[in-house]
C-alpha cells in the first residue's frame, strides 16, 4: 500500500526517495531576512518565524508566522523565500503559507537574535541620565 502525503493540497505518493532534506531547506531559510532585520543579520529562522517545513518529493511547503499582521514586507519576504528555496536542487514547487496560530511572540526568537536586538547598557545610561536631568520630562 502506498500512502499519500500532502503539501497543502498537493498530494503525491510517498513511495519515492526524496533527495531534498528538511535541513537543506532550513539552511536556505537561515539566509532569508525580513528587510527590517537584514542589517542586523537576523534570519527568519532566528526570529522564530518558521512554524513548519514539509517536503513531499520536489514540493516544499513552509508555514510561516509574521511578527505583526501589519508587516509591510510580508509579500516581499514570502517571495524571497520562494525564490531561495526554489533554487535548491530537486525543488519543483514552493508554497509559503502565512499562519496566525500560534501567534508570534519574542519568546520564539533565538538567543542570538535577542542578543543582536538588545541595546547595550552603555548606550542606555546616557539616555537615562538625560531624562533624569530633565526631571523625567520628555
Amino acid at each position: 500500500m502506498v500512502r499519500e502525503r500532502s503539501v497543502w493540497g498537493v498530494s503525491e505518493a510517498a513511495g519515492g526517495v526524496a533527495a531534498l532534506r528538511r535541513e537543506d531547506v532550513i539552511r536556505v531559510l537561515d539566509g532569508c531576512y525580513d528587510p527590517c532585520c537584514e542589517e542586523r543579520r537576523i534570519s527568519v529562522v532566528d526570529m522564530g518565524l518558521i512554524e513548519d517545513v514539509e517536503i513531499c518529493g520536489g514540493r516544499v511547503g513552509i508555514r510561516m508566522l509574521l511578527t505583526s499582521g501589519w508587516c509591510p514586507f510580508a509579500a516581499r519576504l514570502t517571495e524571497t523565500i520562494r525564490e531561495r528555496v526554489g533554487g535548491l536542487p530537486g525543488v519543483e514547487a514552493v508554497e509559503v503559507e502565512v499562519v496566525w496560530d500560534p501567534v508570534w511572540s519574542p519568546e520564539r526568537m533565538s538567543e542570538s537574535a535577542r542578543e543582536k536586538l538588545r541595546l547595550p547598557l552603555e548606550r542606555l545610561l546616557p539616555l537615562r541620565e538625560a531624562r533624569i536631568g530633565r526631571g523625567g520630562r520628555r
